[in-house]
């Protein structure tokens, strides 16, 4: 028995199949790799997340994003659905569909057991490439811990800021907000030690 290669598919395959599916799918090197469901934690994390952005964006030229906007990453091909994306200044999207954002300031993700090692490795890799990216935020969803990526003025390198105390602030330089941890992990029933 021999085994069938998977069919290579084009970006553009991969948009028209996306744009159509029941479900979401990341895209690299020509295959599909679909996404899990996120956990009611997940949720409540990303809404809390973008509710308090959206509170600091009043009246400023920047937007966020929860869950469902599509980022390219053109150096390296990557199409994924980060959890939390900020863009601040003017939007650029790949077409005229405007759901595939290239540009974006500021990307956060929610660890999960199935997606931590991915989040912190391979998928930083990739965002790294974007010029546009200032910071790259990891949030623990079954423990109080969040991680902030600055990139530095030479753009090679990246300053680590961790906070693991629900009286501490994540600050988000590059597009000035403060999110009291307390407030990113309300009403969240983390596991008890």
């Amino acid at each position: 028995m021999s085994l069938q290669p998977k069919p290579y598919l084009t970006s553009e395959d991969y948009l028209a199949l996306e744009r159509s599916a029941d479900f979401k799918s990341e895209y690299l090197n020509g295959e599909i790799f679909a996404m899990t469901s996120a956990s009611r934690a997940h949720n409540t994390i990303v809404l809390n997340i973008g509710s308090e952005i959206r509170q600091q964006f009043k009246d400023r030229p920047c937007k966020a994003y929860v869950n469902d906007m599509r980022v390219r990453v053109d150096p390296t091909g990557l199409y994924t659905y980060p959890d939390v994306v900020v863009i601040c200044g003017k939007e650029q999207f790949e077409d005229r569909y405007l759901d595939t954002l290239l540009n974006p300031t500021v990307i956060i993700e929610v660890l999960s057991d199935s997606t931590e090692a991915y989040d912190r490795g391979r998928k930083f890799e990739h965002y790294r490439k974007l010029d546009s990216l200032t910071e790259y935020v990891l949030i623990a969803q079954n423990r109080i811990h969040v991680e902030s990526y600055q990139r530095q003025a030479n753009h090679q390198q990246w300053l680590l800021t961790e906070c693991d105390a629900l009286d501490g602030v994540l600050r988000l330089l590059s597009i000035d907000c403060e999110l009291a941890l307390a407030e990113i992990y309300d009403k969240v029933d983390l596991p008890q030690d």
